[in-house]
């Protein structure tokens, strides 16, 4: 039974009842806003594509991007914090690539398609 009475009666009640229910956990479409607005920046986005392709360290990825270090840095702090990225250490050299994970790959296929790449072989 829906909780909510709708001011205009439509022949979708049923299906309304599941959306609904699902319209009212806020916080997972908070959390999916979250991960959006971290790739409403380009340099963001360019790294994620990057590392989804190839792990490379801080240095490199400032050589492609032609950006300083710290910048490269914090933008890799970010996409970690969400789950994106992950790390490794050998030595003093910190390398970087995509996590393995199911939001990656969605999020991976998403820029593909919107931007019509074809992946490197």
């Amino acid at each position: 039974m829906m909780k909510s009475k709708l001011p205009h009666a439509h022949d979708n009640q049923g299906k309304l009842e599941n959306i609904e229910s699902g319209l009212l956990q806020t916080e997972r479409f908070e959390t999916v806003a979250d991960i959006f607005k971290q790739f409403s920046d380009t340099t963001r986005i360019r790294i994620f594509w990057l590392l989804c392709h190839t792990e490379q360290c801080v240095i490199n990825i400032s050589a492609l991007l032609d950006m300083s270090s710290p910048a490269v840095s914090h933008h890799l702090r970010v996409l970690r914090n969400y789950g994106l990225v992950v790390s490794r250490r050998d030595g003093k050299e910190v390398y970087y690539k995509a996590a393995d994970n199911r939001r990656v790959q969605l999020l991976h296929k998403t820029i593909e398609q919107v931007m019509s790449i074809t992946c490197p072989a």
